[in-house]
């Protein structure tokens, strides 16, 4: 087994109201923390209505990791914003859908697809 990678949150645009924080890494019980907490920073510096996660270069996901999501979900709803989940890896998916919580995280797309579909 691979040792962990470290996680890195890197916020990469903050612009009319749309913020971009690129992951990379594993979020996993010993570094899950620095996500929501990377994650309220930002709320709390700008004034955002759609967070995008850039999941590119998510590495491992454990139960920890999907809590830290699930967190990140909470701050974001709590703050009027959108949490959308970009380009994310087959594994995370296959967690989602594991553990029943893809449709609640991936909300957001969800509803923007239907909302293209519809006009």
């Amino acid at each position: 087994m691979n040792p962990p990678r470290a996680l890195t949150c890197t916020t990469t645009a903050v612009d009319g109201g749309t913020a971009h924080v690129a992951i990379s890494g594993d979020i996993t019980y010993d570094s899950g923390d620095r996500l929501p907490a990377a994650v309220a920073e930002l709320l709390a510096a700008h004034p955002v209505r759609h967070l995008h996660l850039d999941l590119t270069d998510l590495g491992f996901c454990d139960s920890s990791g999907l809590g830290a999501l699930l967190t990140v979900l909470r701050a974001t709803t709590a703050a009027g914003a959108e949490l959308h989940l970009d380009n994310r890896p087959p594994s995370l998916d296959r967690l989602l859908r594991r553990t029943r919580t893809y449709d609640h995280l991936t909300r957001a797309a969800g509803r923007e697809r239907k909302e293209r579909l519809d006009h």
